[in-house]
């Protein structure tokens, strides 16, 4: 994971992933973009993946969980995120455990925090998220 880490603070990056097959994929979107293409264009890079991240709220960790990834780190990780990737056998650390994501402005919960408040299941999780973005 070190190494996973450190590309995403040497790159300056938001995502680094180490598919199965130890590929080494650097992502740079804001949010949960980057992982939800991921998700539903090519689940495979997620399928027993290494992760670092930035910010790892319940949403990306739907993406994550439902991807399959089986080790996660996150610079920033919100409470709810954690036990959602923990309940799916993911093992999660975090440099800052918060209690939810907040918004980009700093003056709110981050939206997508917001729509996965109440779920659970990272399929409708996932779901909720591509009619946010397709809106």
């Amino acid at each position: 994971m070190k190494e996973l880490i450190d590309i995403l603070h040497n790159e300056n990056l938001t995502l680094v992933v180490r598919s199965h097959d130890g590929a080494i994929h650097r992502y740079d979107q804001r949010g949960v973009k980057d992982l939800l293409t991921l998700v539903t264009t090519t689940p495979e890079v997620l399928k027993g993946a290494l992760i670092a991240d930035k910010a790892v709220g319940k949403a990306a960790a739907a993406c994550m969980a439902l991807g399959g990834a089986r080790r996660v780190w996150a610079d920033v990780m919100s409470e709810p995120a954690l036990i959602l990737l923990q309940a799916h056998g993911i093992t999660a650390e975090c440099g800052t455990l918060v209690d939810h994501i907040i918004n980009r402005t700093g003056d709110g919960w981050c939206p997508m925090e917001r729509l996965s408040h109440d779920l659970d299941d990272p399929a409708a999780i996932v779901q909720i998220i591509q009619q946010f973005f397709q809106s």
